[in-house]
């Protein structure tokens, strides 16, 4: 259901079985742990979080990272208004 490196990937699953006996699998409640970010970046007019990932990381889908570090909960938020300035987690090897 999640990619591969999916900030969801890791989050244990748990399941639920309803009183007619359907079972429902679900994630459990995923916490932002403390990220701290250790760059600065500036939202640019039309920057795109998945760009700013890539920029950072070389990988788009890293995205979330930036989330975390700024604890955004919708990534369109983060790079709105132009001038933002973002925390900017580093790049893990």
């Amino acid at each position: 259901m999640f990619f591969r490196g999916s900030r969801y990937e890791p989050v244990p699953e748990a399941e639920l079985v309803t009183p007619a006996g359907r079972t429902i699998r679900y994630k459990r409640v995923r916490f932002i742990p403390p990220t701290r970010g250790a760059l600065a970046q500036l939202v640019g007019q039309g920057d795109r979080l998945d760009l700013i990932a890539y920029r950072t990381f070389k990988d788009p889908e890293q995205f979330w990272r930036i989330c975390d570090a700024n604890l955004a909960m919708r990534p369109e938020d983060l790079v709105a208004v132009p001038g933002r300035r973002l925390l900017i987690p580093l790049p893990t090897i």
